[in-house]
């Protein structure tokens, strides 16, 4: 059972820390998306 637990807690956090981790570059896709558009369009990053 103690096993049973541990697996579980290990893996609950490497799933959080994944999901952080899609969500960050995300943000960094988003950002340079935004900065590449501005520039395009005559404005700055």
């Amino acid at each position: 059972m103690r096993k049973i637990v541990t697996l579980a807690l290990i893996g609950s956090s490497l799933a959080l820390v994944a999901c952080n981790t899609v969500r960050g570059a995300a943000n960094d896709l988003n950002s340079a998306a935004n900065c590449t558009e501005n520039t395009i369009n005559g404005g700055r990053c």
